[in-house]
């Protein structure tokens, strides 16, 4: 393996295209320019990262780890082109340990002991550290996960682990616990503008020998259609540089207007279309329109969208668009997550067919999402209200003496309900939280509070739609 600035490396492209088998220095960059401009724009260093200041920023902790060469096993999670990967690059040129790049995706269990046995080995006759970076750990599935515990528990490695997944559901709680977790943020437009100057002019590794000129208006479009994506807006510059170049070098907003309209581009999972095809499959579905809600669910899975990330979507859904409308919408979702789990591709996929038809068939409410939003601001504007008295536990004399519990009206003694009673801080009495929709099992529901509540006999429920028969 090459060496260079103490530390060792075994290089594993990011998109995983190839797996090198041969040792590669992160530092020589005599190759550089035959890369995609994204990976030839890396930063080697900290002062070179763009954005990201809650982590990178001088006093800020995990930059404050780097340069003490005191990194923990951490967990960097963050959507696509964020830095995850070059954050852990970064770490590799700034600290002394051995750095071993991991594709969860294409690497396999006997090429992680492979990496783990030299570690081991290289703990006990030089004493050396070694970084473990696992690209898109949430790829592991729970006994690859345990399996590299020991390993990080008894210090054989410091695990560096890159997910766009929310880490608590997607690593093992017991690798979780043992790693912190740094959560990068999308780059701003003015961040991405930045970034796209700098490769347009650097003669090292960018753009700088084609002698662009960009049009006013033209890198600013580019960055605002990223979303905060690095890794796109540089491939998209990439694109409008070729454009620019065979026009005269001039690089025009029309250039980037074509290139954002490439079919090359049409479902990068990071880029607008993605965006777009999502929030057309949600809307369907928020619609009652099972034809459109298939059709576009068929558009993210043939693309090669993620499964699981469109089960998710629908577990969502389930809760904050159907609710108590329609309480099966949830099991039902939930179901089609543990089968396709179980089952796999691509058989999985019926469950998922089953619960996208179902959930855009169901009656809609959004109002618990709404009691929730609601119920949030309040906490968050008027602070901890006291709990009234006749709420509070009187667990001794005296706090019986103070009117703890005093006025408390037991439900079961009237049975089962206490119409009228209030259980909000006295600042909120006859605040209302969550009103039921006259959809579904809602109107069963509605119907029930209004008499809990005191207001009178509501409009009876219509039948069908989420009730039982």
């Amino acid at each position: 393996m090459s060496r260079s600035a103490g530390c060792c490396v075994t290089r594993v492209g990011r998109r995983h295209a190839r797996c090198y088998t041969r040792s590669v220095d992160l530092f020589d960059h005599s190759h550089a320019k035959k890369g995609p401009l994204a990976d030839r724009m890396r930063p080697t260093r900290l002062a070179e990262v763009e954005g990201q200041a809650h982590l990178f920023g001088p006093d800020k902790l995990l930059s404050r780890l780097i340069r003490a060469d005191r990194v923990p096993s951490l967990i960097l999670w963050g959507p696509p082109g964020t830095g995850k990967t070059t954050t852990a690059e970064v770490i590799a040129r700034e600290t002394a340990a051995t750095f071993e790049p991991f594709s969860a995706v294409l690497g396999g269990v006997a090429d992680l002991r492979k990496i783990l046995g030299a570690a081991r080995e290289r703990a006990r006759v030089y004493g050396k550290r070694t970084i473990l970076f696992v690209d898109e750990i949430h790829r592991f599935n729970k006994g690859q996960q345990d399996a590299l515990l020991p390993h990080v528990e008894d210090g054989t490695v410091t695990l560096i682990g890159a997910t766009t997944e929310n880490p608590s559901f997607a690593v093992n709680a017991a690798l979780l616990s043992r790693a912190r977790v740094f959560r990068l943020e999308p780059l701003g437009p003015a961040e991405l503008e930045r970034l796209l100057s700098r490769a347009l002019g650097d003669t090292a590794r960018g753009l700088g020998e084609l002698n662009l000129e960009a049009e006013e208006g033209a890198l600013l479009a580019i960055a605002e259609q990223a979303h905060g994506d690095a890794r796109r807006a540089l491939s998209v510059l990439e694109v409008c540089a070729d454009l620019a170049h065979a026009a005269g070098g001039k690089l025009r907003v029309a250039d980037v207007q074509q290139a954002l309209s490439s079919k090359t581009l049409l479902y990068d999972k990071s880029g607008e279309e993605h965006y777009n095809v999502v929030s057309a499959f949600i809307k369907s579905m928020r619609g009652n329109d099972p034809d459109a809600s298939i059709y576009w669910l068929m558009r993210m899975l043939e693309a090669g969208e993620d499964p699981r990330f469109v089960l998710r979507r629908m577990l969502i859904f389930a809760s904050e668009d159907i609710g108590n409308a329609d309480p099966r919408a949830l099991e039902l979702a939930v179901a089609a997550d543990q089968a396709f789990a179980r089952l796999g591709m691509p058989e999985g996929m019926f469950a998922i067919a089953q619960c996208c038809t179902y959930l855009a068939s169901a009656p809609k409410s959004n109002a618990s999402y709404e009691a929730w939003t609601t119920a949030q601001q309040d906490v968050r504007e008027r602070g901890a209200l006291p709990v009234p008295l006749k709420l509070r536990n009187a667990a001794t004399a005296a706090m019986k003496s103070w009117g703890y519990g005093e006025g408390y009206r037991y439900p079961h003694a009237e049975g089962g309900h206490a119409a009228g009673e209030s259980y909000l801080p006295d600042e909120l009495v006859g605040r209302r939280y969550y009103e039921p929709r006259p959809e579904g099992f809602e109107t069963r529901i509605a119907a029930r509070l209004a008499r809990l509540r005191g207001e009178g006999p509501a409009v009876a429920p219509e039948r069908g739609d989420g009730e039982d028969a």
